[in-house]
């Protein structure tokens, strides 16, 4: 039993010294870190490090300018992009609003630059602190098409 063992780990040691070791040429990506994006009535600006090191987030729509740092600034990451949301406003009696940012993949290959459309959404979380006003459907979404720029840039 031991000398089969054996023979299998010698077997299974050659087998595996003799797959070629290939470079990956052309698989290294370089991702942006700041996307600067405009909307209808909507400019977003959103950096994922800074020269601190934090991220930043800056939104302006007709009603209000907001920047955001840190961890007030929330990721997900999905098969679709990376969501980027942050908290536009809190009301007292009856929910809150967020912004959320779909950021598609970019490969930014030999540039430091690159042209994307992607999504803005805008999401009214209802909410009532009487338990049976709660019922059905309570988050509602405006969609803001977005077009800008991705970018590699050194803080």
């Amino acid at each position: 039993m031991l000398t089969k063992n054996l023979v299998s780990s010698l077997t299974l040691g050659i087998a595996l010294t003799a797959i070629p070791v290939v470079p990956s040429y052309g698989l290294e990506t370089n991702a942006p870190n700041l996307y600067q994006l405009q909307g209808q009535n909507v400019n977003v600006t959103y950096s994922t490090t800074s020269f601190d090191g934090t991220p930043r987030f800056n939104y302006q729509d007709q009603q209000r300018t907001l920047q955001f740092v840190g961890d007030q600034i929330r990721t997900t990451d999905s098969e679709i992009g990376t969501l980027v949301t942050v908290t536009l406003y809190k009301t007292r009696d009856n929910g809150y609003v967020t912004f959320s940012l779909l950021l598609p993949p970019v490969n930014l290959e030999q540039s430091n630059e690159s042209k994307i459309v992607t999504k803005g959404i805008t999401t009214l979380n209802r909410f009532s602190k009487i338990y049976e006003s709660n019922q059905g459907q309570t988050k509602f979404y405006t969609v803001t098409p977005l077009a800008g720029t991705a970018q590699a840039v050194a803080f």
